[in-house]
């Protein structure tokens, strides 16, 4: 088994990704470190090199150098021509605020407001380039992916109506979160996914891409249990007392700092 650890390098590390590495480390499953750094307005080269070198303090080594998300947009484009020859991509000029309004249509048809930012199709069929400056979208028909996941057992998910067509690329000429992971995924020959809870319902529309990409079986999923700063809120990187530079500078050994990220998350 393959699987990966996946830091996006937007901040510092901190416990709620020591949780997240305790259960990648534990599968046994060989591990893969990807810098997950497509955004380009957000990542810093400060912020890589301090995750890089508080996994290696906690004793986290992977079993080859690197891969960075910002040195594979050959990689991606690839794949985008792969969806092209099918048909399935095409260009949006929808701003937010015109996406939010399309969420109307859906609160109508169902009688619930959308979970999630949702996309009416509005583009599907307009012809406009695939162009710098222009959101990418594939096209999500309805149909409901079926998975099992390793920790929260069986799942189905509709992506045609959890978001609608999903955007690969955005108008700032970032690759999103949904493509670049879905395409290393596939490509990287990881066939087990670990990673926190609050991305399950990205689970059914990766499925789906990565099956109109040409995957013919889908990777295995496992959504752990996140640390929570409160009832509905995850902690997150700028949460204070949490981030492993800080609790190093507070004379932590690894040891406690992985015994801390157990007992918060109470289920490793």
């Amino acid at each position: 088994m393959r699987t990966r650890f996946a830091p996006a390098p937007t901040g510092w590390l901190h416990l709620g990704h020591v949780v997240n590495a305790e259960y990648v480390w534990r599968s046994g499953a060989q591990v893969l470190l990807r810098i997950e750094d497509h955004d380009r307005e957000r990542c810093r080269a400060e912020y890589e090199a301090g995750i890089l070198e508080d996994l290696d303090w906690l004793g986290y080594r992977p079993a080859c150098p690197p891969v960075r998300q910002s040195d594979r947009d050959a990689v991606y484009r690839e794949a985008v021509d792969v969806l092209a020859r099918r048909g399935l991509v095409f260009a949006c000029d929808c701003t937010r605020k015109e996406i939010e309004a399309g969420g109307a249509g859906q609160e109508a048809a169902t009688g619930a407001p959308p979970i999630e930012l949702w996309y009416a199709g509005r583009c599907r069929d307009r012809g406009l380039p695939l162009s710098d400056g222009l959101g990418w979208r594939v096209r999500m028909d309805p149909g409901i992916e079926r998975f099992a996941d390793e920790a929260l057992g069986p799942q189905q998910q509709d992506p045609s109506a959890q978001c609608g067509d999903v955007l690969i690329r955005d108008r700032r000429n970032n690759w999103t979160y949904q493509f670049a992971a879905t395409v290393d995924d596939f490509r990287q020959g990881i066939d087990l996914v670990i990673r926190g809870a609050d991305l399950l319902p990205s689970t059914g529309r990766q499925i789906r891409l990565a099956r109109l990409l040409g995957r013919e079986s889908p990777a295995a999923f496992l959504h752990h249990p996140l640390i929570m700063k409160t009832a509905d809120q995850k902690l997150s990187k700028s949460d204070g007392d949490t981030g492993v530079r800080d609790l190093r500078a507070r004379g932590w050994t690894p040891d406690r700092v992985k015994a801390e990220a157990r007992r918060l998350a109470k289920g490793i």
